[in-house]
């Protein structure tokens, strides 16, 4: 089990038996349901044409526990949820009281990403290859964790608009560095999401992602997150080179994309141990 920070496409999710429970976002008095009755080209369509951003909202313990009880009805004979850090979040916080409702029905084990987006998502896809391949729950749980502590998440931002209106820059700042055609990087770092540095033009962000995508090594679970971005088939390909193994390419959806805004373009892996 998962929440939709994830950012795994749901065909994916699907075909692994991964559950998402869902944030939810809120434009003004409008409040959606990520994933059901927002898609993520309908938020970059709504977030283009608000002033101010959007409010998004970790799910209520009540709705873990109604998906724990489906799942148990389903047969599940132990659940391991990953969630989105808890650093940036009270989605894990919300996950761990509604464990507790059905702890002396199943074990649940509730482990902290420290990341999100495809970062979140990655460590998602391998624990359920893990159960698919008939580790036990305990297994999995250890191996989540360990996931979690070797993950990386780098991002470039393409504008500073959603910084602009989220009140983290301010407009005289953010028009500077529109002129000057600045992309600030980011990276997801002890569970927040820090400064990684900036780069002059679209071309050298992609660039340095690259540069340091190699600076770790042999890495593993390599996913390309994406903001309703052009270029991102480009980008895959100057991947290639660096990686042997299937990219997983995502969207990202409301959640985070709320926050570091479109055309944001980024990498998530596992560094080998």
């Amino acid at each position: 089990m998962t929440d939709s920070a994830c950012d795994l496409p749901q065909a994916v999710a699907d075909e692994l038996g991964i559950a998402i429970v869902p944030l939810s976002i809120r434009f003004g008095s409008e409040e959606f349901i990520d994933r059901r009755d927002l898609t993520v080209a309908e938020f970059w369509r709504r977030s283009a044409a608000s002033p101010v951003l959007p409010e998004t909202a970790a799910p209520p313990p009540g709705l873990f526990e109604q998906t724990y009880r489906e799942l148990i009805a389903d047969g599940a004979t132990g659940i391991v949820v990953i969630n989105l850090s808890g650093g940036l979040s009270a989605t894990l916080q919300s996950a761990e009281l509604a464990a507790r409702a059905v702890a002396d029905e199943i074990p649940i084990a509730v482990v902290d990403s420290q990341s999100c987006t495809l970062g979140l998502g990655t460590i998602v896809l391998a624990a359920a290859r893990y159960a698919r391949s008939g580790d036990s729950f305990d297994d999995v749980k250890a191996k989540a964790i360990d996931l979690a502590a070797r993950t990386k998440v780098w991002g470039a931002l393409d504008t500073l608009d959603n910084l602009k209106k989220g009140g983290r820059i301010g407009g005289a700042k953010a028009m500077l560095a529109s002129v000057l055609s600045i992309k600030p990087i980011v990276e997801v770092r002890n569970g927040k999401v820090e400064e990684g540095g900036k780069q002059r033009t679209r071309s050298k962000a992609l660039a340095f992602l690259i540069e340091k995508l190699q600076s770790y090594g042999e890495v593993d679970n390599l996913a390309v997150l994406q903001a309703d971005c052009t270029d991102v088939d480009a980008f895959v390909a100057m991947l290639r080179p660096h990686y042997s193994g299937e990219i997983l390419v995502g969207d990202i959806g409301p959640v985070v994309g709320s926050h570091t805004g479109r055309g944001t373009i980024g990498l998530a892996f596992q560094v080998r141990p």
